[in-house]
């Protein structure tokens, strides 16, 4: 199966590299401990992509979208196709003046899912 998981995230913000990366971790972290804390923080609970994904190399895919309406779409999809996944509002403490959209984390998850929702957004 290889799971893995996406991070999508909002390239229109100019965001300083240390910004989105922080970002994307939030993206990544918020996904898998609401996924931990659904199974009850018991790893056999957990959907076999998700303990797969955290057995293995912990594969990670980071993308862009160039709006926050884009971001708030992916996220969308994503929840219409039962995948995990986590939007992120930045608190607006530091870069921006208010709360503000900044990623998406989707997955971990069968490939052939989230590629479904993804796979078109480039690299970023």
């Amino acid at each position: 199966m290889s799971a893995k998981q996406v991070i999508v995230i909002r390239k229109d913000l100019n965001m300083r590299k240390g910004k989105m990366i922080a970002q994307g971790a939030h993206a990544s972290l918020a996904v898998l401990l609401d996924l931990i804390r659904k199974a009850e923080w018991q790893e056999s609970a957990l959907p076999p992509a998700a303990i797969e994904w955290l057995r293995g190399r912990f594969v990670k895919i980071v993308v862009y979208v160039n709006s926050e309406q884009e971001l708030l779409d992916i996220h969308k999809k994503a929840q219409e196709a039962g995948l995990p996944c986590a939007l992120i509002q930045d608190a607006g403490f530091t870069e921006f003046k208010e709360p503000t959209y900044t990623a998406v984390g989707i997955g971990p998850d069968e490939p052939e899912k989230i590629d479904v929702i993804t796979g078109e957004l480039k690299l970023l």
